[in-house]
Parts: structure tokens; sequence; C-alpha cells
């Protein structure tokens, strides 16, 4: 079974960065969407970054707008690693952030696994 675990969460101050980490076990697959997620309390669930392969070496990225230019998404494969770089973080950014992995599928906010989340906390 597929199982996508997160790390890399943590506190930090305002304009700080953080590096976020999800690693997939049992995840063979080399196309399809992989994405970051977040939640903060009382809100809705917002798609924060998405990496789609259509082979190997081949990736196509989408950011929300409000991370666009601050956050980076990226993967190891040989790893089978997904990574977000966080930098000047603002404390809007505060929440549970989930990676996501959907095989075979382009991106969409329709993911076949996730994962359990790790907590960010910005503060002012």
């Amino acid at each position: 079974q597929v199982q996508l675990v997160e790390s890399g969460g943590g506190s930090v101050q305002a304009g700080g960065s953080l590096k976020l980490s999800c690693v997939a076990s049992r995840y063979p697959y080399n196309t399809g969407c992989l994405g970051w997620f977040r939640q903060a309390p009382g809100k809705e669930r917002e798609r924060v970054a998405t990496l789609y392969s259509s082979g190997p070496g081949v990736y196509a990225t989408t950011y929300a707008a409000s991370v666009k230019g601050r956050f980076t998404i990226s993967k190891d494969p040989l790893k089978n690693t997904l990574y977000l770089q966080m930098n000047s973080l603002k404390p809007e950014d505060t929440a549970i952030y989930t990676c996501a992995a959907d095989p075979g599928r382009r991106c969409s906010d329709d993911f076949v696994y996730w994962g359990q989340g790790t907590q960010v906390t910005v503060s002012s």
C-alpha cells in the first residue's frame, strides 16, 4: 500500500524558510501528479503547488498565486521524495501542509493518495 510521510514542518519567524519533504513508500510510478496542499484553521484546503511528470525528467509545475515566487516544488525520483522549499514565509502561511499523489493522471484536486500532514507555524 502506498504511503506518503511528510516531515520538515515547524515554527519559524516571518521572513524565514522551511523545507518540507514527503517520502513516498511503495510508489512505483514515474508519471502523474504530485502536490502540496495546506489547510489553516477555519479555512478550506488550498492547493499550494503541483508537479506533473509525463516522463523521466519532464516536469511541469504550478503554484497558487499566494505562494508564487516564494515556494518551490521539486522532487528527487531516486529518493522517491517530494519537496516544498518555502522562503519569505508569512504568518498567513501558517497551516497544516499535506502532500498528495495521483499516479498516471494530470493534476486536479482529486488525488488518490494523501499524507498525514505536517504543521507549519509562522510568527510575526
